[in-house]
């Protein structure tokens, strides 16, 4: 089991030297969520971007990043495993279910029957059985926002960070796909860092919730 843990983080902007996030301490233990919320600018999606080594310039990270024993804040994104979901489904229109979840499917996974095996696995058990050679744009919004979840975790994951992938949908469908969401997650045993601005995300969620602005410097 995997925790997620990060050690005087601070990320600033290089040209005026404002911390947007200094001395961030926190651990999320595997098959928990941990919210982090604040207002719009105060660092959170930026937060997530440093974890999974995406930061760009003028935004400057520090700090210690650590996924199990491993840290992972000196790898480059591709070996650090960190599964993320944004807002948009981000599903590749070109290609099936099949090929989008294919596309995730870890590499460890050799031969094409293993790999039809192991996604039409996923797809049965979240209930999109008979899914994997349907066209994404013919998928509800609660269909493509499972599909890409299973995408990511097909790729099997050290952490998940949700960079507020429940905004886009109506009341019922929220529900429905945070709830499988943190099912999912606690099932594999993964830890999730959530970024919100829905206060019901973070009671859903039942775990820590961080205030980033109280992490702001000059």
């Amino acid at each position: 089991m995997t925790a997620l843990e990060l050690k005087d983080v601070s990320i600033s902007i290089a040209d005026t030297g404002r911390r947007l996030v200094a001395d961030l301490n926190l651990k999320v233990e595997a098959g928990s969520v941990t919210t982090i919320m604040g207002p719009s600018g105060s660092g959170k999606s930026s937060l997530l971007a440093f974890i999974a080594g995406h930061l760009e310039p003028p935004l400057r990270g520090s700090g210690t990043a650590i996924c199990g024993e491993t840290e992972i804040s000196g790898l480059p994104p591709e070996l650090r495993k960190i599964g993320i979901l944004f807002q948009d489904d981000m599903l590749f229109p070109h290609l099936t279910v099949g090929g989008n979840l294919n596309f995730g499917l870890s590499a460890t996974v050799r031969g094409r029957r293993e790999r039809m095996q192991r996604i039409e696995a996923a797809l049965s058990r979240s209930g999109l059985d008979g899914f994997a050679g349907r066209d994404p744009a013919s998928l509800s919004g609660g269909q493509r926002a499972r599909v890409a979840l299973l995408r990511t975790l097909l790729s099997e994951p050290r952490a998940l960070l949700l960079d507020e992938p429940f905004s886009k949908l109506d009341a019922t469908m929220r529900d429905d796909i945070r709830d499988f969401v943190f099912m999912q997650a606690a099932e594999q045993h993964i830890p999730v860092l959530l970024v919100t601005h829905d206060e019901e995300d973070a009671r859903i969620a039942m775990g820590p919730v961080f205030d980033i602005s109280e992490y702001a410097r000059p």
